[in-house]
């Protein structure tokens, strides 16, 4: 009974989000000419879990206090050591109880995806992609994780985050996980790749502009949350090169303040605007899904998986959370 709370928080966050990376994984094996089963779909939803994993633990690297509009697993187990007065620290105690949650979500993610029904060889191949989506994703967190404490980020150093933070992780991996599942041909599985890349930089810089200028009530994150964590991103990256003496002024003695007042935020996004970091991160997302569509007009894939894939793809890049 003593650990039910790690599962009740687990199953609730997994009520929620998008469902993109199960989703361009099975679209990844339809493009590569699978048939719908119910063990392809439960080796997809293993993704699920991976992703449940990495945003509790981005939580805690974060320190930040919400998910989906509510409390995020560090928080809600540092509450629940408050309420019932127990000994310690409940900071310690939930960080602590939110990198458990996050392990655990890792392993069934594993016994998800060995358990799905495939067959050895279509789980061998499928392993191997995983297992690199994996590694890739790590070193992505502390690439970004580093640049929060390196500052001055540039363009370059952006884009090397995105690309492996997010875009192998979030859709190049999956989609390129679901086709070797189908036993993909390398023409595919190279239109796929370059889909994902382009599409998956395009996410995370939505992702970025939704951490500054996003409404609260659809991203379920305070507004401007992003700027208080001193998010080194690349509307940040920008703004270190196109802004005036007087914006970096503001730029550096603002960005990363955990107190930071609405009037401050307001400041700082005016200021993005102002120098053109918004409009260029704009450019990039419409320039980057543009490529992304474009590498899928020119394979032979089932009409059905194409239309998919663009449907995908203007979720990622005009959602508003």
């Amino acid at each position: 009974m003593d650990t039910l709370p790690l599962v009740d928080s687990l199953a609730e966050l997994l009520e929620g989000g998008k469902r993109l990376r199960p989703a361009f994984a099975y679209w990844g094996y339809r493009a590569a000419g699978g048939s719908d089963t119910s063990e392809v779909v439960s080796a997809c939803a293993s993704l699920e879990f991976l992703q449940a994993c990495a945003l509790i633990h981005d939580d805690v690297m974060d320190a930040s206090d919400t998910r989906r509009g509510k409390p995020a697993a560090h928080k809600q187990f540092e509450n629940l050591h408050v309420r019932n007065q127990w000994s310690g620290s409940s900071v310690d105690f939930g960080i602590g109880s939110a990198i458990l949650i996050g392990d655990l979500a890792l392993s069934w993610a594993d016994e998800l995806l060995l358990t799905s029904g495939l067959d050895n060889e279509q789980i061998a191949r499928a392993k191997k992609i995983y297992d690199e989506m994996r590694t890739e994703l790590m070193a992505g967190q502390y690439l970004d994780l580093l640049e929060q404490v390196r500052g001055n980020i540039t363009v370059e150093r952006a884009a090397t985050v995105i690309k492996y933070k997010s875009a192998k992780y979030t859709i190049e991996r999956p989609l390129l996980m679901g086709a070797a599942i189908a036993g993909s041909s390398e023409s595919i599985s190279k239109a796929l790749s370059d889909y994902g890349l382009a599409l998956g930089e395009a996410f995370q810089l939505r992702d970025d502009v939704l951490g500054v200028f996003g409404d609260q009530a659809t991203t379920g994150k305070p507004a401007g949350d992003d700027l208080r964590e001193g998010k080194q991103t690349m509307l940040v990256a920008h703004a270190f090169s196109l802004a005036t003496t007087p914006q970096l002024a503001l730029l550096n003695s603002s960005l990363g303040d955990a107190e930071l007042s609405a009037e401050s935020i307001e400041q700082l996004q005016q200021m993005l605007i102002t120098c053109g970091s918004l409009d260029l991160v704009e450019k990039q997302i419409s320039e980057k899904t543009m490529a992304a569509t474009n590498a899928i007009e020119v394979i032979d894939i089932p009409d059905e998986a194409r239309f998919a894939l663009h449907e995908l793809a203007i979720m990622a890049t005009r959602r508003a959370s």
